[in-house]
């Protein structure tokens, strides 16, 4: 009779775990390497995975109606291209009016140059102290004298150098949202698998606890990009309309802006602010007051009710966590912060209350497994 083949001798337990502590070492190094090599398109890739999930909503619809076909390229490109249109035509109506702003700054430039700068009209209405501070304005601003030392005090090597500093940042800038796209492209395309990757291995390395902290995670993206961007644009339609109303001077661009700052909490009274006080300049008093009025009806409910209501209730956190959330995460990353800030706090509100309530009771369907 032939011997049995030999079965292979069981590792001894050491070696097993000196394995599993090299395979740690080396995974871990490999990530540390990763991060390293990619460090500076981070800001892209994390743009692209909060717009992935903010959009992903809207693009399982999109897929429901449109299957997509063998390649899957159309579907991904046609909403990439969506994403990068409205991104964009903002800035480029922001840009347009900023070029005939500059072209009236030039020549408010060389007319205060010629004659000086003109005594302000509202400053003949104010209630106290209205004859000294159009007298000071006459005597130190309203000579041509006083507008060439204003302007020979800038210096032209800081002006250019500026100028520099702000063409490599709008290059960076470009070169980032073209990579954010480019990953958004392949997020879209691949998005259910990578979902299904994530939270498997989030069930691996934490168990069903990783997986719903991941879940959160996600919620928490969706409310705040309803409740900080949808309620900021609203925002900024609503005081666009009473800027119009108004009369305040470019109401289309501060529109824009008041929706842009709206997004940051205590951002839009910054620029309804500057919006009164144009109207103010123009002598309309009245006008300007009912601007700051309906600034802060506005700001006040989408702060204090819509905005609770859409990011609390979305990531079961109280409007408090939510706002500390917001402001240490734009203070530590930026922009980024707004969506970072609100998702971590979801998660570790999600930690701290299983940690004292103990873990939530598991699905019938899933403790019988």
């Amino acid at each position: 009779m032939d011997p049995s083949p030999s079965l292979p001798a069981e590792a001894p337990p050491h070696r097993t775990r000196s394995q599993a502590a090299a395979r740690l070492a080396l995974a871990l190094a490999l990530s540390a390497l990763g991060l390293w090599i990619l460090h500076a398109f981070l800001p892209a890739l994390v743009w692209a995975v909060i717009l992935a999930i903010a959009l992903g909503p809207l693009y399982a619809r999109a897929e429901r109606r449109w299957p997509p076909g063998r390649h899957n390229i159309l579907l991904p490109a046609l909403a990439t291209l969506l994403v990068a249109l409205v991104l964009l035509a903002p800035l480029v109506v922001l840009g347009v009016q900023a070029a005939r702003e500059a072209h009236d700054v030039l020549d408010f430039v060389r007319s205060a140059e010629r004659t000086g700068i003109p005594v302000p009209e509202f400053l003949q209405h104010l209630p106290f102290g209205a004859a000294q501070a159009t007298r000071w304005w006459r005597d130190t601003l309203s000579h041509p004298e006083a507008g060439s030392e204003i302007l020979h005090r800038l210096d032209n090597s800081a002006v250019i150098g500026l100028s520099r500093n702000f063409g490599r940042e709008v290059l960076r800038r470009t070169v980032l949202f073209g990579f954010t796209l480019v990953a958004l492209f392949f997020l879209f395309r691949e998005g259910r698998t990578l979902a299904a990757q994530v939270l498997t291995a989030c069930n691996r390395l934490f168990g069903p606890r990783g997986e719903r902290v991941a879940r959160q995670m996600v919620a928490s993206v969706h409310g705040t990009v309803d409740g900080l961007v949808l309620v900021g644009l609203g925002e900024g339609v609503l005081l666009g309309i009473v800027y119009v109303l108004a009369g305040v001077p470019h109401p289309v661009l501060l529109g824009a802006l008041t929706a842009v700052a709206a997004m940051i909490p205590f951002g839009a009274p910054l620029v309804f602010g500057v919006a009164a006080l144009l109207v103010a300049a123009n002598g309309a008093v009245v006008p300007a007051v009912v601007v700051v009025a309906a600034g802060l009806v506005v700001t006040f409910v989408a702060d204090h009710a819509v905005r609770p209501a859409l990011i609390g209730g979305t990531t079961q956190l109280p409007f408090l966590w939510v706002l500390l959330g917001i402001l240490g995460g734009v203070e530590t990353f930026g922009l980024l912060g707004l969506f970072l800030g609100p998702a971590v706090m979801a998660a570790l509100v999600l930690l701290w209350r299983e940690f004292t309530q103990g873990e939530p009771p598991r699905p019938a369907a899933e403790a019988g497994r």
